[in-house]
């Protein structure tokens, strides 16, 4: 949940205070960035949700949990960015590349290695 507040932190900031690194801008990064920041939440919700015993939806459907939540909050995300957050603006695009970074994190979450996301939530 946290990896979340900091994604919304930094769709939350205005576009004139997002650090602009000239060489990423010219290979058009932007959406790896997006695609990347969804896959590791999708990472960390399933593994967080297989560690808690509360809630049995979320112990026992993680992976599509996950997915739900990803692909609802990048949707969020960009609405926020077009009608709250100062100097933002929703794109249709973004919100395919959280999509995608979460569906990515579905298909690659059982070939990662146990102890490599074990490490990451400690």
């Amino acid at each position: 949940m946290l990896w979340a507040l900091f994604i919304l932190i930094l769709c939350g900031m205005p576009g004139k205070d997002i650090p602009h690194i000239s060489f990423l801008e010219l290979l058009s990064f932007d959406k790896l960035v997006h695609a990347g920041v969804f896959f590791f939440q999708f990472l960390l919700l399933t593994r967080g949700f297989l560690l808690q015993s509360n809630q049995k939806l979320l112990h026992t459907h993680p992976k599509l949990v996950s997915l739900l939540f990803c692909i609802v909050y990048g949707g969020v995300l960009e609405i926020l960015q077009q009608t709250i957050f100062e100097d933002r603006s929703a794109s249709v695009f973004d919100f395919i590349a959280n999509s995608f970074g979460a569906v990515i994190g579905l298909v690659l979450y059982s070939r990662i290695d146990k102890r490599v996301l074990s490490r990451l939530i400690k």
